[in-house]
């Protein structure tokens, strides 16, 4: 008998299972990125012309500056720098677990306001992960405590994360004026979560056999040239020029930056603008708070709910007040581990489990939320 020309062979067979596996294996790894798309196509049923006007929903200045600081900030973690400074702190600590927790805190915090609370994440939580094992202190909490202090370090710059870049472009605010509006509260915020760190009860430790390392100093220095050179041009209201400009220095000078950067992360932050962007028109017609404290506690708890960049993305749709818009989607990034990508990088390194952050970020968020509301109704 004549085999049917619909017969599946099986090589056939065997290329589909790999493919499905393939695909499986990206959801699993890229679970934010697969939600952001299936988003899409649900946007997309709702409005076919969702596809023509996507390309307008993006912020394409935002999203090549976000892109080039990101890749900057891969630079200046390959060089090895902020490794080196870590590891020094370890051995400043002089085997005191309460006093390694606060110079980690302080340095991650300060740390995040120039690369970025992701790469921060990147840089810290592997050594975080590395001295609570040889030490035998709570894995855990140092996690959580880190990327708590990343979010925090990272609100006080417009360059710090990816939802101050999109405010800072969108009202076209000053460095400065930006770092000096941030800054009172991003004082309030680390100090209770260095009250916090004090909770810790006192602990020798022994954070031996941490090897040393050599720092790669053409990237460094090219990565920090990029990095003052991509805020100027931001500055100045040229975002487009920072993403070639960036990617050339690398090309000549720094091709690992490009070879070890996530550019699935780019393609979820295009998707961020282009599904919450529809959706805050969606919703345009509904009241939504665009100013004051309103507008602070609405902001952080949709933050809790579908992460700070997303939450910054809807409420730009309404242009509200960007101070109390900036405090609450930054405070927002502390609570659920949803809150924040480098929540869900913290995560990712260090293994730890889902219960055992919400232990310790929870009770900061209520805390730092309290208290700073009290703060904004004096």
């Amino acid at each position: 008998m004549e085999r049917s020309s619909f017969q599946i062979t099986p090589l056939q067979r065997r290329l589909g299972d790999t493919a499905s596996e393939r695909l499986k294996s990206f959801a699993r790894r890229e679970w934010f990125l697969t939600a952001l798309i299936v988003l899409y196509l649900v946007l997309l049923i709702n409005d076919r012309t969702l596809l023509i006007r996507t390309s307008s929903l993006v912020d394409w200045e935002s999203l090549a500056l976000i892109t080039s600081l990101v890749l900057v900030s891969k630079g200046l973690e390959l060089s090895g720098a902020f490794t080196r400074l870590s590891i020094r702190l370890i051995s400043l600590s002089e085997g005191s677990e309460r006093k390694l927790m606060l110079l980690l805190v302080l340095t991650i915090a300060l740390s995040s306001a120039v690369i970025m609370n992701d790469t921060a994440m990147l840089v810290f939580i592997p050594l975080v992960v590395i001295t609570a094992r040889l030490s035998g202190i709570n894995t855990a909490r140092a996690v959580t405590l880190s990327a708590i202090a990343a979010n925090i370090g990272s609100a006080l710059t417009p360059i710090g994360n990816p939802q101050n870049i999109i405010i800072w472009n969108a009202y076209g605010l000053s460095f400065v004026g930006f770092v000096t509006s941030m800054l009172p509260f991003v004082l309030l915020w680390l100090v209770i979560l260095l009250l916090f760190t004090r909770t810790i009860q006192r602990k020798r430790l022994s954070a031996g056999g941490l090897p040393p390392l050599a720092i790669r100093k053409r990237l460094l220095i090219s990565s920090a040239f990029l990095l003052v050179v991509d805020v100027a041009l931001a500055e100045t209201g040229n975002s487009l020029w920072t993403l070639p400009l960036t990617l050339a220095v690398l090309l000549a000078l720094g091709r690992e930056a490009l070879l070890g950067f996530d550019w699935a992360l780019i393609l979820t932050f295009a998707f961020i603008f282009a599904d919450f962007g529809e959706v805050a028109r969606l919703i345009s017609g509904y009241s939504v708070p665009s100013e004051g404290l309103a507008l602070f506690l609405a902001s952080a708890g949709l933050s809790q709910l579908i992460s700070n960049v997303p939450a910054t993305v809807v409420f730009l749709g309404s242009k509200p007040e960007w101070l109390p818009l900036a405090l609450g989607v930054n405070l927002g990034g502390t609570g659920i581990i949803t809150g924040s990508l480098a929540n869900l990088i913290a995560l990712r390194i260090s293994g730890i489990g889902i219960r055992d952050f919400h232990r310790y970020s929870i009770p900061y968020f209520l805390a730092a939320l309290g208290i700073s509301v009290l703060v904004l109704l004096l």
